[in-house]
């Protein structure tokens, strides 16, 4: 090879190297702010599928979802080797403390093994019902509107069993509190 096509690779390469560290900034940039949306009146459909699921908790005990039919639900889809899920856990738990005289319940939906969401939950202080669903998780959430299944997602039912709105990312806590200031 000469020199000068050595340089010329070398140029090319810098410039296919610069304009992936663009793409990937700017991909960065937009993934910052969670994606909302409003469902549609009468999409209960999802709503009364996580209704019929018994899941376990952290603990591995059994839970029937329908025990939460008639609160506000805010269903939280995490996982532990998800850094933005277990970001927003914390204030996640506060807003439970917050609104839970107002008839809101947040649960979270853990999309990994048992192990490893008890293990998780005995490290870390959560304010709220845990269950394990495994993989299947990501299908509810698809069910949901997640055409991605991507992590964290997170939907506010209202107390009549209608989805109110979903979040796609780590959650905007003011935004969330004005949301569910409205119900």
């Amino acid at each position: 090879m000469t020199k000068k096509n050595i340089i010329a690779s070398a140029i090319v390469a810098l410039l296919f190297g610069a304009m992936g560290a663009y793409v990937g900034l700017s991909k960065n940039k937009e993934a910052a702010a969670p994606v909302t949306t409003t469902m549609a009146p009468g999409a209960s459909g999802p709503v009364n599928e996580l209704y019929a699921l018994s899941l376990p908790d952290a603990a591995g005990a059994t839970q029937a979802l329908a025990q939460w039919k008639g609160k506000n639900l805010l269903v939280n889809f995490w996982a532990p080797w998800c850094p933005p899920c277990v970001q927003e856990m914390p204030e996640l738990s506060e807003v439970q403390g917050e609104f839970a005289a107002k008839n809101l319940q947040i649960i979270g939906i853990g999309i990994d093994s048992a192990t490893n969401i008890k293990t998780f939950a005995e490290k870390v202080k959560i304010a709220y019902p845990v269950y394990v669903s495994g993989m299947s998780g990501t299908d509810l959430s698809r069910h949901f509107g997640n055409a991605t299944g991507g992590l964290p997602f997170t939907v506010l039912i209202g107390a009549d069993g209608e989805v109110k709105k979903t979040y796609l990312g780590r959650l905007k806590f003011d935004q969330l509190r004005a949301d569910l200031a409205k119900l």
